[in-house]
Parts: structure tokens; C-alpha cells; sequence
């Protein structure tokens, strides 16, 4: 365990924006970690991830970089780089972790190495714009772009006749897509903060498909949000099994979220691991922490407590 307030009586850099799809949720985080780095009494220093911001960096006078950064160039080890050439102690997961979890096909592979159960799955890299829908996984499936967060670019398809335009639609945001099972039954995500696993939490989407997409995750009243889930116990520790396995071989640090499906003969199922969840105060990761008795403000330096390098 790191210190507590060991960067307190410093300035403390708040890294958000970035340019990847997924900047406007960036900033809220950002804004919501700025707040509350302040209200505990830091100096904080705003920089935004875009333009000339390594010379931002070198002007700032920061003694470590709180990361609120979503998506490309923030949670895929590029950043985590940057960070470790300028010798500036960064929050979350190392460069390798990062790199890894991006990808969910990689990140399914590490956590499967582990033990822990995966949706089948088909990769595409291939060039072409026309692949044809993957043979052995039927239908409905889901399909995404490889290194992509906030179900950006995803879709439910359920028959043959939807599969070009959902394969179109995720290759424009990245050439890797991945086609996986659609795991009928409920969802739900397990946090952990610095190997501590978090309550679960129940994600309901309103919209009747049962898919969680971009729409019921940030549009106000799409989504309900169950803590604590009404689950069996023996399924919900397994949920934190698998949490602690599947963070441990990725080598994940700092706070964290997993993402599962859990099918109605009670199987789980990991989909993705989130870097760096989500923060302002209604996001995921605060609420299972506020429930688990942790306040926003204590979660918030307590990620920064663990700010390092060499990860």
C-alpha cells in the first residue's frame, strides 16, 4: 500500500481531453478528478493531452500525472510511455498493461491464459471491406473495433443480411474487428482499486435490447445501475475470482474495471478491461467505491497515492 497523501504539499497534474473518440468523456473525468484533488487541499495543474502538450508538461512544474485521459493515446501504453521517458510518476496501469487491455482480443487471450471463461470470438485484420460473416460463432453476435472504448463503433448483429454495414461501422475506427458471441442474460462490472476488489455492480439498460451501446451509457436515464446486484453470493465471488485473476495477469495497477456477461444458467463471461474507468462522481467505479464506503474525494488520491513508474 502507498503512502497516503504522498503528493500532497506538490502539484499534481491532471492529464484529460486527448484527441481520441472518446475526449468529451475524458474531460468530464478529468474535471470531476480536478475538483476533487482541490477540495483535499492540492495545487492541481489542468493539461490536455493535444498539440505541444510535452512542452505543457515540462512548464508545469508537476510532480505526478493523475490520468484522466479515455481511449487512443490514453489507455493503450502511449501516454504510459511518454510519462516514463520524462521520469513523471503516472496513476493506473504500466505501459505493457495498457497495451495489452486495449486490445480486447489480446486482453480476452491474457485473461482465458488465466483461467478466467471468454465469449468465442473470430479477429478480422484483414484488408479487405467485404469479409464474410465468421463461420462456427452464429447469430446474434457483437461487433467492434478491437481498441475501441465506450462501446464506440459496436453493434448487435442478428442476421447475415447486418453483417457488412456492423463490420463497415467498426473498421472505421479501427482495421482490427472482432466478432464475438453474443452472450445472452445480464451484465455486470467488477472494479478493483490497487488489488482491492470493489461490489459488482448490475448494468439494466432501459432500451429493451438488453445491450449496453454508447447511447444508454451516457445519455441521462437510459440505464439503471443495480448495487448491490441481486445475485447469488457463489456467483458474485466468483466474479471476484475472476477479477483478481484476470487484473494479475494483465498486471493491472491502480483502479480499474472489468466488464462481464453472465448467461441466465449462471456462466460468466469477461468482455474488457478499462484502464482507466470512468470518474466523475455517477460513473461506475465511484459508486461501487462510495458503496464499498470510500468517498470520491478519498478514491480519487488514493489512485494517486499509487502514482509510479517502472510498472
Amino acid at each position: 500500500m502507498a503512502e497516503k497523501g504522498r503528493f500532497r504539499g506538490k502539484r499534481v497534474g491532471v492529464f484529460l481531453g486527448g484527441e481520441s473518440s472518446e475526449r468529451e468523456v475524458s474531460l468530464r473525468t478529468g474535471a470531476a478528478a480536478v475538483a476533487a484533488l482541490r477540495r483535499k487541499g492540492y495545487e492541481v495543474k489542468e493539461i490536455d493531452v493535444q498539440g505541444d502538450w510535452l512542452s505543457a508538461v515540462r512548464d508545469s512544474g508537476v510532480a505526478a500525472a493523475f490520468l484522466a485521459l479515455h481511449g487512443r493515446f490514453g489507455e493503450d501504453g502511449c501516454i504510459q510511455g511518454a510519462l516514463e521517458l520524462a521520469r513523471l510518476p503516472y496513476t493506473g496501469s504500466g505501459v505493457a498493461a495498457s497495451a495489452v487491455s486495449m486490445s480486447k482480443v489480446l486482453a480476452k487471450r491474457v485473461a482465458a491464459s488465466a483461467g478466467v471463461p471468454c465469449a468465442q470470438d473470430v479477429l478480422f485484420e484483414e484488408e479487405g471491406d467485404d469479409p464474410p460473416p465468421p463461420p462456427g460463432i452464429g447469430y446474434p453476435l457483437v461487433v467492434k473495433p478491437d481498441r475501441e472504448g465506450s462501446t464506440v463503433g459496436v453493434s448487435v448483429v442478428r442476421s447475415p443480411e447486418e453483417w457488412g454495414a456492423a463490420y463497415a461501422g467498426a473498421r472505421k475506427f479501427d482495421p482490427r474487428v472482432l466478432a464475438e458471441a453474443f452472450v445472452p442474460g445480464r451484465e455486470i462490472t467488477v472494479g478493483i482499486l490497487n488489488g482491492r476488489v470493489l461490489p459488482a455492480i448490475e448494468i439494466v439498460p432501459k432500451s429493451g435490447t438488453g445491450f449496453y451501446d454508447y447511447r444508454s451509457k451516457y445519455t441521462a436515464g437510459q440505464t439503471e445501475y443495480v448495487i448491490p446486484v441481486p445475485m447469488h453470493r457463489d456467483l458474485l465471488l466468483r466474479a471476484a475470482e475472476f477479477t483478481r485473476k484476470a487484473a494479475a495477469a494483465l498486471q493491472l495497477r491502480g483502479a480499474a474495471r472489468l466488464d462481464y456477461r453472465v448467461d441466465p444458467a449462471g456462466n460468466l463471461f469477461f468482455l474488457e478491461a478499462n484502464t482507466i474507468p470512468g470518474m466523475t462522481e455517477t460513473s461506475l467505479l465511484p459508486k461501487a467505491a462510495r458503496f464499498d464506503g470510500l468517498s470520491f474525494e478519498d478514491l480519487v488520491e488514493e489512485i494517486l497515492d499509487d502514482a509510479g513508474l517502472y510498472k
